[in-house]
């Protein structure tokens, strides 16, 4: 087995999911810059072109973050970061959902299409005019969440779980590429401490 890794939000989503569950893998970078990604080795492994990719134990892959979590929540179920119930499932892939489509989503492309724009302009479709109206969106949304989080410490209630792992690396992605968020969430802000104390974000 092994894990075809980058630099990115998403590669990172599962890098912590599997240090947190203690699984250490054989790793070989794509270089994503030089649009590696993009050339016909990696697309045999992937025809879309996407990071990460996981090359598994009979020579087949599996690609799209929350395809490659799932998996190693089944075979490695404890701890479980997506849930060992149906009802804690659920929970945590309910949470997952909003967050990936109300504010992922939308910092991705706001980035793809602003920041980002040299990089992927050559390579994906960009709509340079519809980022300045997705940063709203991601503050509004950042703020939505704010509302919901209640008096828990996590995502999904008092247990870590695949939806806190992608928001954190979401918003810690958007810190970093000059798309900062506002603290003034104080729940959120309180919530991106906890998590920034665990030692599987080092990974």
């Amino acid at each position: 087995m092994k894990l075809y890794d980058s630099i990115g939000p998403n590669p990172r989503v599962v890098r912590m999911f599997l240090a947190e569950k203690g699984i250490s893998l054989p790793a070989q970078t794509v270089d994503l810059v030089a649009g590696e990604n993009r050339e016909a080795a990696h697309l045999a492994r992937n025809p879309h072109g996407q990071m990460p990719t996981l090359e598994l134990d009979d020579g087949s892959f599996l690609s799209e973050t929350v395809a490659i979590c799932e998996y190693f929540e089944e075979t490695q179920p404890q701890p479980a970061l997506i849930g060992a119930t149906p009802q804690e499932r659920a929970e945590a892939r309910m949470w997952r959902q909003r967050i990936d489509l109300n504010i992922c989503q939308h910092i991705a492309n706001a980035y793809r299409f602003s920041e980002g724009l040299k990089r992927f302009e050559t390579r994906i479709v960009c709509v340079p005019e519809a980022a300045p109206g997705l940063k709203k969106i991601i503050a509004d949304r950042l703020t939505w969440l704010d509302g919901q989080m209640g008096d828990r410490p996590f995502i999904a209630g008092d247990r870590f779980t695949m939806a806190d792992i992608v928001l954190y690396c979401w918003l810690d992605f958007a810190d970093k590429v000059k798309q900062p968020w506002d603290r003034g969430n104080a729940k959120v802000a309180a919530w991106f401490e906890l998590v920034s104390a665990r030692e599987s974000i080092k990974a």
